[in-house]
């Protein structure tokens, strides 16, 4: 799959599977993939966390999972996180484990930016769930949205060639030596001249949210990728 993805024209393409698949190692390592037939609680158990989450009708109301799968969550969540909340070192730490052949802190520094919406040093279960919630069970303009604030790193409404770089050498940094064939170091900037080629409509040197929702909903490849993890939970 990883060899398919390298060799596709488009680095969105590269950028928005590669998002999602890290979230699904989210999951994996939350131990969230499938459904237990265990009983779980009624309410989203509070003692002993230091970050209380929202109540459940409230998150129903504004994710699209129902109250069983977020109970799951939680359960998950609050495994692994005692405290509630997540810092961006348990992020790094979470994909050092699923990419120990690579060097996965810089691109889990922007996966967890992402998440942290509010930007207060620390993913809360409500950030998780939210974010967790667009990329499964969003609409592809939901989903093309969040991905083009992950790739807005400084938050000023545009992408810049700077920007989609460090992106893109953070994947390679974190699955470079995964695919096949082994990339060249120079591949990285090529990727980002194709992607600017494509998107940059009026050749202004920055890509506008309306240009990425453009481009990506007439691209096929990138239209398959977003239905490709729908099914998970």
């Amino acid at each position: 799959m990883l060899s398919a993805i390298w060799e596709t024209e488009g680095l969105q393409t590269v950028g928005i599977v590669v998002l999602v698949f890290a979230s699904i190692k989210l999951l994996h390592i939350l131990g969230l993939i499938s459904f237990s037939e265990d009983s779980v609680e009624d309410e989203l158990e509070l003692s002993a966390v230091r970050h209380r989450p929202e109540g459940l009708e409230q998150l129903e109301a504004q994710t699209r999972f129902s109250r069983k799968e977020l109970q799951i969550l939680y359960r998950g969540f609050k495994n692994e996180c005692p405290s509630g909340v997540v810092n961006e070192d348990t992020f790094k730490d979470i994909y050092a484990q699923f990419f120990p052949q690579g060097d996965a802190s810089t691109y889990a520094h922007f996966l967890f930016n992402a998440f942290d919406t509010d930007h207060n040093g620390s993913v809360s279960f409500e950030d998780f769930v939210m974010g967790l919630s667009i990329l499964l069970r969003g609409t592809v303009q939901e989903k093309l949205i969040w991905a083009f604030n992950l790739y807005d790193i400084n938050k000023d409404g545009y992408i810049t060639k700077e920007e989609m770089l460090d992106i893109m050498k953070a994947i390679y940094d974190m699955m470079g030596k995964c695919t096949y064939p082994v990339l060249k170091e120079e591949t990285p900037r090529q990727h980002v001249e194709v992607f600017f080629q494509k998107m940059d409509k009026n050749k202004d040197g920055v890509v506008t949210i309306d240009e990425f929702i453009d481009c990506c909903q007439n691209d096929e490849n990138i239209m398959r990728s977003m239905h490709l993890f729908e099914n998970v939970l």
